[in-house]
């Protein structure tokens, strides 16, 4: 399509979008042709995958190319590409930020050298060693690799999740626990089953993007509810319950995504007291309660899952590759989530539930968690006093958890930021991408296991420095 010139002083990426825009004007790229998908680009030209991302991205911001979810990139149609007397009026520019495409890219460009913006935790922070035991005894008792699992999940995991659980004051048995494929398909298995499309349900704002673009697939009405250093804006969501009339709200009280923002006891139960009044369910997604040294009350705990599903997962401790999650909630529900599980997927992977079996009942599980929870800890601080010496202002550091989330005055607009990172190896998490309605945000979300890197912090003070000249 083009020839690349790597010797040339010009950034590849400036390449890119030159020779694309020529090959546009000139025609030889008809409106709505597809262009190579990302990866195909790349290889065929020897470039990295980042490189054509930006390329691509700059492209759609000048208004050349327009990214159809599902389907690709494609020559955007022009007023002048318009058939004689179609009527259509002239594309425009759209620099708006598309979350859906940028998620997409964070997990095709996982292999990107910085990741301060993922939602994983590094390979040598995971229990790798507890998972080589668990696949060396597994392929020695010679386990069945023909059959189906069991539609609730591998029996023993699941008596495992619950007395787990009872250690964290919720009392249940393992008929109320069913594994998942990850905490994704749990909570979208409790969604299909709570709503039906035009329902309004509440989310954390700013909260887990997958979730929120899960819930709009299913036709419901996004109601965002702010969160605070110390949890919930109570009174924004008292005053949005006056408005409106939820089925249900999923949210993160412990160590929030993004924000990893810890809501209070009497946080905990006014929000119960609420439920309990406006008649809505509560998802209590809780995925990094193996995170938190802390003792905490959770709203599975108090409730003793009156009104409250709850939903966990080892992919984040354990390995993210594995999908191993759960949902809890009382008995008269579980049934029909089974059946909604089998109806959409069949049986969750019985090896894999074998697998985190052998990981959570190995004697160094716990030695495990308790060496994570501390370096955590020690990178929450390191990556707080960087942030704070570059002039960040952070929205709440609880010292457990993955997450930071900061701001800096001179950086206005972080979803531009990140592409200009993506160029660099670096992926970051702008805060545009969690928000319930997407606009121009100055947030950002560190993984703070992923921070560390000198890389990291010269970039961020090259573009805030670039940003006070300007």
């Amino acid at each position: 399509m083009l020839i690349l010139h790597p010797e040339q002083p010009t950034p590849l990426v400036s390449q890119i979008v030159e020779g694309l825009r020529g090959l546009i004007g000139a025609q030889k790229l008809k409106a709505d042709s597809k262009l190579p998908s990302i990866r195909a680009f790349a290889a065929t030209h020897g470039v990295s995958v980042f490189t054509v991302v930006e390329a691509y991205d700059r492209l759609v911001a000048q208004g050349l190319l327009v990214s159809r979810a599902n389907a690709g990139f494609f020559v955007k149609r022009r007023s002048d590409d318009n058939p004689a007397g179609s009527g259509a009026t002239a594309a425009q520019p759209d620099p708006r930020f598309d979350a859906r495409w940028y998620l997409r890219q964070i997990f095709e460009n996982r292999n990107l050298p910085l990741k301060p913006g993922c939602g994983w935790l590094p390979h040598d922070w995971l229990f790798e060693d507890g998972m080589r035991r668990s696949l060396r005894s597994l392929a020695a008792g010679g386990t069945d690799i023909g059959g189906y699992g069991l539609p609730f999940g591998h029996m023993a995991l699941r008596m495992a999740v619950a007395d787990s659980l009872c250690e964290r004051q919720i009392a249940v048995e393992a008929g109320q626990v069913l594994l998942t494929q990850g905490s994704s398909q749990a909570l979208d298995l409790v969604a299909r089953q709570l709503l039906k499309p035009g329902d309004e349900v509440l989310v954390d704002d700013p909260g887990y993007p997958n979730l929120m673009f899960m819930l709009r697939f299913l036709g419901v009405n996004i109601i965002g509810v702010p969160r605070t250093p110390t949890g919930y804006d109570l009174p924004a969501l008292e005053a949005l319950l006056a408005l409106h009339r939820p089925k249900a709200f999923f949210t993160q009280p412990r160590l929030q995504s993004p924000t990893c923002s810890l809501a209070s006891m009497p946080q905990l139960v006014r929000l119960l007291q609420l439920a309990q009044e406006h008649q809505f369910v509560l998802v209590e997604n809780d995925i990094y309660a193996d995170m938190d040294a802390s003792s905490r009350p959770s709203l599975a705990s108090l409730s003793q899952l009156r009104q409250v599903v709850y939903v966990g997962s080892f992919s984040k401790t354990i390995s993210p590759n594995l999908r191993v999650g759960y949902v809890v909630a009382q008995p008269e529900l579980m049934e029909d989530l089974a059946q909604l599980k089998m109806v959409s997927g069949l049986t969750s992977s019985d090896i894999t539930e074998r697998l985190v079996f052998g990981a959570v009942t190995d004697g160094r599980w716990r030695k495990h968690l308790k060496s994570l929870r501390e370096r955590l800890a020690e990178a929450h601080s390191n990556v707080a006093r960087r942030l704070e010496a570059q002039g960040f202002e952070i929205f709440h550091e609880p010292a457990a958890g993955l997450y930071l989330w900061a701001r800096h005055p001179d950086l206005t607009d972080t979803a531009e930021l990140s592409r200009l990172a993506a160029a660099e190896g670096i992926m970051l998490g702008p805060g545009q991408l969690f928000l319930v309605s997407p606009r121009p945000s100055g947030w950002l979300r560190f993984n703070v296991a992923f921070s560390e890197d000198e890389r990291i912090w010269r970039f961020l003070a090259r573009s805030i420095e670039e940003r006070k000249v300007d």
